[in-house]
């Protein structure tokens, strides 16, 4: 048994075959020949067919020994993961461009004379004659083994290629090659998948050589493996990719990288594809007992994170994050993953959680939203509890969160009950306005955010600057005694992710990222939090004409100190009165030259983004964690806090049509159907202007647009009045206008025209 070194201090162990051959078990097959009945041929059969074939190879430089794993013995295959708790997650930029796995003298490649319009030219021969002897024998010898792929792929086979920018690879002829197999006879198609077993079960010990991995990167590619009846290989090729090192897997990823953003798209849904069927198979026959193949979708997570790091490493990224989600997991039980993760954390025991990125932002709600409700129903039991001891008579108003506020003092009321009710946060929140009579079902919480948003970001209020070209708030740098309302403010975004309230912020994304830097809080204080690594992209979110100054000295082409006579300082205005700040320790005496610029750069960015307004965001994070310290917030990425925090860009109107509840008219009302023919031909900024003045923001709910629970009332008023919204009710109050012509010019001018969130 050999351990191999793994991040995270998890350890896989590999399983050594030994020289001997051990019996498969009954029924064991790869699936590759099958009969006129559709019988698949035993394993061995094929074992024995392919050392025939092997004692009668020539130009070897070495006899090959084939080798088969006791398959009743094999243990499953532990956990293949990253601890996200530590969010030790596979990140290529922490490791070493020269790191490398141990050199190894590289084998010398067998002759491989046919080129890419060699094997091009024999194939349209192939086609127009009906004669596939070429094509066929090209496909025998180059996937019969490891040093045959290198042969025919590699740009130069007296080339080492060690380096993790190039692999060497003839990416359009492995290309070429692809594309042609599945258009090529059967027999022609079995036999690259006999060589590919052939291959995956020679005998290996020690590190893997960098054309190990090539072929490896080559296999992977292969089109053949989105057929089930190759999954028993492809699970195969996953596990020994799976189980190399971490050096190796460096340059995997900077490989997968390269890729077209075609090749690696269909590398990630072939990936997801096979996870799905093994959760959920078509024709359960087709695959060995879970039992026997638990390690099948470790395997096949691990190598969709080798992808997924790729992906992010490139920018823009090859595709979406939210193409390697897995739509799949939302019907398995997510609880049961999250509770396993929680207890297991970075043991031996499987969990999709270990994986976050295949999880889709809706399961992931589910996930936060159960999480949030058990403890609400936990902390809620306690205080009953602690009730009855005290032989107290027990009130319905211990079970929530209950606020009660003045509209006159909406911000100074909010902070003193959430203060003094600090312990209750994490109960269901229910508001009351002071003087009004009303329960709240829902719309006077609404009502509650709206109006404290809306304040809140007052430019007046100073808490926050509005950068228009940016669409977008930042925290204001300016110093004060009290940074307890931007607490308030953190407190607020975490009740609205835990009651499922959507708030029309506009924060730039890097405050997502910096809201989940670290995404727990640290055990000891002194650690600082909201601060991440920042760019001249961070700032270009929100002071994009800075961010165009600030890269424009990085390219000056002239004498960056005669030119620009800078400093390492900053200067700010407050309160009318500019003040300056040292970038680094005697800045001020540190002139800015074509040299040091990239430092000037980066010190100014982060001076901004991070330092200027520690101790603001620091209020704001710590308030956002009181009600949100979950681990479920580790499964996010901050482009999913924000969606939680703000919902989705992505409209539907069609999906809105489609939910929408009428009181007081039909779905089939002329004065309906004029209302959604307006609607869905409007432009989409129209139709956002339609969403927030109904609903108060224009973005959508994770859960999409039936989440909304639009509502379309009949108002029996003239006709000449503009419609009304109730924003906390997400409720559309319309005339009965007699024409589509007055309708539609009668609803823009009241999405046009409604001031802040158009409450009534």
């Amino acid at each position: 048994m050999e351990s191999v070194a793994w991040p995270s201090s998890a350890v896989v162990e590999k399983v050594e075959p030994t020289a001997s051959h051990f019996p498969p078990p009954p029924g064991f097959s790869f699936g590759l020949d099958r009969g006129s009945k559709g019988q698949i041929s035993t394993f061995s059969s094929f074992v024995s067919t392919v050392n025939q074939k092997k004692e009668a190879a020539e130009n070897r430089s070495s006899p090959t020994h084939l080798v088969f794993p006791n398959i009743k013995n094999v243990r499953d295959l532990p956990p293949i993961c990253l601890d996200v708790r530590q969010k030790q997650r596979i990140s290529t930029e922490a490791s070493s461009s020269e790191m490398k796995a141990p050199v190894l003298p590289e084998p010398v490649l067998p002759n491989q004379p046919k080129t890419m319009k060699d094997f091009q030219e024999d194939t349209e021969k192939a086609k127009s004659s009906g004669d596939w002897k070429a094509v066929h024998d090209f496909y025998l010898t180059t996937f019969d083994s490891f040093p045959e792929l290198n042969a025919a792929f590699k740009k130069d086979a007296t080339t080492s290629f060690n380096t993790i920018e190039d692999s060497g690879i003839n990416a359009k002829f492995v290309n070429a090659v692809y594309d042609a197999l599945l258009n090529t006879p059967q027999d022609i198609q079995k036999t690259v998948l006999k060589g590919i077993i052939n291959s995956l079960l020679r005998e290996w010990k020690g590190p893997r050589t960098k054309d190990d991995l090539r072929a490896y990167f080559i296999l992977l590619q292969n089109p053949q493996f989105n057929n089930t009846s190759t999954y028993v290989i492809y699970a195969h090729l996953l596990r020994q990719i799976a189980t190399l090192v971490e050096a190796d897997h460096h340059f995997l990823v900077h490989w997968f990288k390269k890729l077209s953003q075609k090749r690696f798209k269909q590398l990630v849904e072939r990936l997801l594809q096979f996870i799905s069927l093994r959760l959920f198979p078509a024709k359960p026959e087709e695959f060995p007992p879970i039992t026997k193949c638990s390690w099948w979708i470790p395997s096949a997570s691990k190598v969709l994170s080798l992808l997924n790091t790729a992906n992010s490493l490139v920018h823009p990224p090859l595709i979406p994050y939210t193409d390697f989600y897995n739509s799949t997991l939302d019907h398995i039980d997510l609880m049961e993953e999250y509770h396993t993760w929680q207890s297991f954390g970075n043991s031996h025991r499987f969990s999709f959680c270990q994986y976050p990125f295949v999880i889709s932002i809706a399961a992931k709600k589910i996930i936060i939203q159960r999480d949030s409700e058990q403890q609400m129903i936990s902390i809620a039991r306690q205080s009953l509890v602690d009730k009855v001891s005290r032989r107290q008579r027990p009130d319905m108003n211990m079970l929530f969160l209950n606020m009660k506020v003045r509209r006159t003092h909406l911000v100074s009321d909010s902070l003193d009950e959430l203060t003094r009710k600090r312990a209750d946060l994490k109960k269901k929140l229910k508001v009351t306005f002071v003087g009004e009579a009303g329960l709240d079902m829902g719309g006077l919480t609404k009502e509650w955010f709206l109006l404290l948003i809306r304040q809140i970001f007052h430019p007046d209020y100073g808490m926050f600057t509005y950068h228009k070209d940016s669409h977008c708030h930042w925290f204001s740098s300016f110093k004060c005694d009290n940074y307890s309302e931007f607490r308030l403010v953190g407190i607020l975004m975490g009740l609205a992710v835990y009651n499922s309230i959507t708030l029309d912020i506009r924060f730039p994304p890097c405050c997502y990222k910096k809201l989940l830097s670290p995404p727990i809080i640290p055990s000891d204080q002194n650690t600082p939090v909201g601060i991440c690594s920042v760019t001249t992209d961070d700032l270009c979110q929100i002071m994009p004409e800075l961010a165009h100054g600030l890269s424009e000295l990085l390219s000056y082409e002239g004498n960056v100190e005669e030119d620009f006579y800078s400093t390492f300082q900053v200067f700010q205005e407050e309160f009318g009165i500019i003040k300056s700040y040292n970038l680094k320790p005697g800045g001020d005496k540190i002139p800015v030259t074509n040299q040091n610029r990239k430092e000037y750069v980066q010190l100014y960015v982060d001076f901004l983004l991070n330092k200027s307004i520690y101790k603001q965001f620091a209020a704001f994070y710590y308030g956002f964690h009181s009600v949100c310290a979950s681990n479920a917030l580790m499964l996010l990425r901050p482009e999913e806090v924000e969606i939680l925090v703000c919902g989705s860009p992505e409209l539907d109107m069609h999906a809105l049509q489609r939910s929408t509840q009428y009181d007081g008219y039909a779905k089939t009302d002329l004065t309906i159907r004029y209302f959604w023919d307006v609607v869905l031909g409007f432009p989409l900024d129209l139709q956002k202007k339609l969403l927030h003045f109904t609903t108060g923001s224009d973005r959508v709910p994770v859960g999409g647009m039936a989440d909304l629970n639009f509502k379309i009332s009949k108002n029996e008023t003239s006709t000449n009045w503009l419609p009304v919204a109730h924003t906390c009710f997400n409720q559309l109050c319309l005339p009965p206008y007699k024409s589509k012509k007055d309708l539609k010019q009668k609803l823009i001018i009241g999405i046009s025209n409604s001031e802040g969130f158009g409450l009534e």
